[in-house]
């Protein structure tokens, strides 16, 4: 069995799993348990990596007990919980309730850094990853909310612990929207849409300066600029390129 099939035979064990562990007794049993035995529960699914029965746990603490002694962690292990079985709405709206229900909380921070790995990984695809395919060419809301988040965190929060690796995955996600970028930028060179295109090459240089996807967006001006005729504005490029990328077929 190859890696692909192993990770999606994998895959569907786990959903499997998840599902045959939701039965009537249970149901019975998270009605008449104390919240300390919930909570408990819930508690051991998260660590055997049984995240879903450790939802269903965590959602019969949270509505039958709102108030209880668990109520702020049942909050923060649900929205954990829905990241790890890539639940994205159901974790965006616990960490939006969160957020307003606990606006001076301790663990702000958190929630902040967690909204940003939610909207980043929704952007991911399974499937693509384990396949090697390419899909920066899709619909970048995501990685642009996730962008924002790891931003806003950085700015009200700059001494938490969790802004460094935020300030890494907003790189990372900024590669992604400038490979976006490019593919929109492509689309309008095969369209001779040569201003439209020449713009969005602009853009990239402006927006996301220092990603992989400035020398060829630089090559996306200058032959935009070329079929224009703005010469002064091709040779210009031309020098950016000569500067910093020396050996780019188009300076050489």
């Amino acid at each position: 069995m190859n890696r692909v099939a192993k990770s999606v035979a994998l895959s569907l064990f786990a959903l499997a799993l998840n599902a045959c562990s939701s039965s009537p007794e249970n149901d019975v049993v998270l009605n008449k348990a104390s919240p300390d035995f919930l909570y408990s529960q819930a508690r051991t699914s998260m660590e055997l990596g049984n995240y879903g029965k450790a939802i269903r746990t965590l959602e019969a603490l949270d509505s039958r007990y709102p108030f209880g002694p668990h109520k702020v962690q049942v909050q923060l292990d649900m929205i954990y919980a829905y990241y790890k079985i890539d639940d994205t709405a159901s974790a965006l709206a616990n960490i939006d309730r969160f957020m307003r229900l606990n606006p001076t909380h301790s663990d702000s921070d958190y929630i902040q850094y967690m909204r940003g790995l939610v909207n980043m990984q929704a952007d991911e695809y399974l499937f693509h990853d384990l396949l090697n395919i390419d899909r920066t060419d899709r619909d970048p809301k995501y990685s642009e909310d996730a962008f924002k988040d790891f931003g806003k965190l950085i700015k009200l929060y700059p001494n938490s612990k969790y802004a460094v690796d935020a300030k890494q995955r907003m790189q990372a996600v900024k590669n992604r929207l400038a490979r976006y970028s490019i593919h929109v930028a492509e689309y309008y060179l095969k369209m001779n849409a040569w201003s439209a295109a020449a713009s969005r090459g602009q853009y990239v240089l402006e927006s996301f300066s220092g990603s992989p996807s400035t020398e060829r967006a630089l090559e996306i001006m200058a032959q935009a600029y070329e079929e224009l005729g703005q010469q002064t504005l091709k040779d210009h490029v031309l020098l950016v390129m000569k500067t910093n990328y020396p050996n780019n077929g188009l300076v050489n």
